[in-house]
């Protein structure tokens, strides 16, 4: 049985589990590259410490749009697997927020298309945070704007 490419989640995830996973005795793999975000104890633009975090998305949609993603990486890169797992729903600074983990047969491939996932991923993709710091909560749009990082790639940012 295979996993999904993406799954959107409350439970944590075993990154070695994970990893046996998309490589699954697939003997043309050479290569597996992995992500893991953890949440941090402060937010870069903001003053504070945040103590926990609740993030948001819109089911189904969220997902459409990290598998066109995933779609975009294959596309690009000589993939033999692709997986994206993005927690939701409440979590404190430590846990493990996101993944991604691709294989490939050559190690260049599989490093180009994680970092190209994690920048797309990061700037694109459809979720919003609420930050509870000692002075209170706010909602964010989780997407980043990086400007740089979606024009290595040849994409153009949208309005978000």
């Amino acid at each position: 049985m295979s996993l999904p490419r993406v799954s959107i989640q409350t439970a944590d995830f075993d990154l070695g589990a994970e990893i046996a996973a998309l490589r699954a005795q697939d003997a043309r793999v050479g290569a597996v590259c992995s992500f893991v975000g953890t949440v941090r104890d402060r937010h870069p633009d903001a003053p504070g410490q945040v103590t926990a975090l609740e993030l948001e998305h819109y089911p189904g949609m969220t997902e459409r749009a990290i598998e066109a993603m995933v779609d975009a990486a294959f596309a690009r890169f000589p993939l033999y697997g692709a997986r994206v797992v993005h927690r939701v729903g409440p979590l404190a600074p430590t846990d493990q927020i996101v993944l991604v983990a691709v294989s490939s047969a050559h190690r260049g491939a599989a490093f180009q298309a994680c970092e190209f996932l994690m920048d797309y991923l990061k700037t694109q993709a459809p979720f919003w945070k609420k930050e509870q710091t000692p002075e209170g909560g706010r909602w964010v749009d989780a997407r980043v704007s990086d400007d740089a990082a979606l024009a290595r790639w040849g994409i153009q940012a949208r309005n978000v």
